[in-house]
Formats: structure tokens, sequence, C-alpha cells
């Protein structure tokens, strides 16, 4: 799905992954980019919200679609499997045919299934790294191989999580996505493309529980949980041009709960 303004001046175009629900860190961050003058292509993947304990979120991509309409962007929608190495390449196809050379990538995407050491199974594994890792790296290449900006006009963000007792996929391949995203600082550097990865800390998006709500507000200095529009304000920040010396971090926006 598309939406294009009748008429605008030229906006740059950020990719956002994981763009499933309205409550999403994804949805927050695609919203908040609009407003600050981006055009906008996101990606979601019904079949992972389908299996998830919160379920599929009917119109969710319609909402956001009309939500950064609302805020004066055009904005494309896609609906990718990330699981599959094909997906990336078309991905950036999509965005580049419907809104133009995609300047800032954000990867709020994930597989996120808990389980430990002794209870993850080989296809969940395999699984969480083919989306978390091997999908992110696919997606900076293309960034990388595509990109005609400026230099010190290019932005890469992505999530990550130090989460790992009970979630161990999810951890271990969020690692792997820290040291990829890394790189591309010092990889991408004759591009002038910024890279940082950011660990928002606990945010309720609709999967915990209320014991987990209250342990996690106990545990954070200021006494609150995250909420997606918190690391929307940072990731804002990254892609804008006062973000540009921030580059190779691994950031932790979680209001002190890893202090």
């Amino acid at each position: 799905m598309t939406f294009s303004p009748p008429s605008s001046p030229a906006r740059p175009v950020a990719l956002v992954t994981g763009v499933g629900r309205t409550v999403g860190i994804g949805s927050a961050i695609a919203r908040r980019l609009a407003s600050s003058g981006w055009d906008v292509a996101f990606t979601h993947w019904t079949p992972y919200d389908a299996r998830m304990d919160w379920g599929v979120e009917a119109g969710a991509a319609r909402a956001t679609l009309d939500a950064l309409a609302e805020r004066g962007a055009a904005a494309h929608s896609v609906e990718a499997d990330l699981a599959d190495p094909a997906s990336p390449a078309r991905i950036f196809d999509e965005a580049e045919e419907r809104l133009g050379p995609v300047t800032a990538l954000v990867m709020a995407h994930c597989e996120s299934v808990d389980s430990g050491l002794l209870d993850t199974t080989v296809e969940s594994f395999d699984r969480h790294f083919a989306v978390n890792a091997r999908a992110t790296w696919q997606l900076v290449r293309e960034f990388g191989l595509r990109f005609g900006g400026a230099h010190g006009t290019g932005r890469i963000v992505a999530l990550t999580s130090d989460h790992t007792v009970g979630n161990l996929p999810y951890g271990a391949s969020k690692g792997a996505l820290d040291r990829i995203v890394l790189a591309c600082a010092r990889e991408l550097a004759h591009l002038g493309v910024t890279a940082n990865a950011v660990n928002p800390g606990p945010v309720d998006t609709g999967w915990m529980s209320r014991e987990t709500r209250e342990e996690c507000a106990n545990h954070t200095p200021l006494g609150r949980l995250g909420t997606p529009e918190d690391t929307a304000d940072l990731v804002d920040f990254l892609c804008s041009p006062r973000g540009v010396w921030v580059n190779g971090q691994l950031l932790h926006s979680d209001g002190g709960i890893s202090a």
C-alpha cells in the first residue's frame, strides 16, 4: 500500500522495518520521522504477530499509512518475511520505486520467542538468527550498495537488546546484530553513513504481564517503563543532522535500568 500527498517538496526517505502494530516501537519511530520531514517506507509481517500472544492488529498497516499521511509524508508499506533471504532486496526495490532512494535505514524488526538453553529448538534458533542477524546484514548491505546521497547524510539505526536468560536465541542473535551494525560505522565510512545500535530497555508494547510491568518499573531509577515514543525521540535525533557526530555506538536509552 502507498500514500502520496498531492504535491510536496522533496523529503528524504527512511525505511523502517518491524512496523506490525500501531502500539509498537517501529510505528512510533515511523510517525516521529514523518513529523520531522521524512517520507517513510515500512515493513510488517502478519504471520509473526499471528503466532505471538498479542495477535494480529487488524488494519494496522492502513492505520500507520494514514498516520504518516496526516504528518505530510508519502508512505509505502511492504509485507515481508525477513527470514526469506530474498526479502531485503525486494524491500529496497519497492521503497525506491514508490518513494525514491533510501537515506535512513531503521531496523526495529525482530524474531522474539522466549526460550532458554535447554528448551530452544534448532528451528527456533535458526529463525532468530535469520531474522535478527542475517536479515540485518542483508539490509545494511543493500543500503550500502545503493546509497548515493551526500557524504554525512546516510543513517543506519538498529534496535537491540541485552536480554539473554530465558531468552537465549533472541539475545544471542541481537548480540550478532550489534556487531554487524557497529561494523557499518567503519566499513561504510567512505559513504559518510553513520551507524548506531540502540538498546531501549523494557518497553511494554503489549507483551508484559502485570508482574513484569511492576518489576521493571520498580527497578528503573525514574520509576516508570519506557515508551515507544522514548525510543522514537532518540532515533529521530540520530537520523537528523544534529546526530551526525554520534557514530559506531551502542546506546542504552533505558531510563537507567541497566546502570
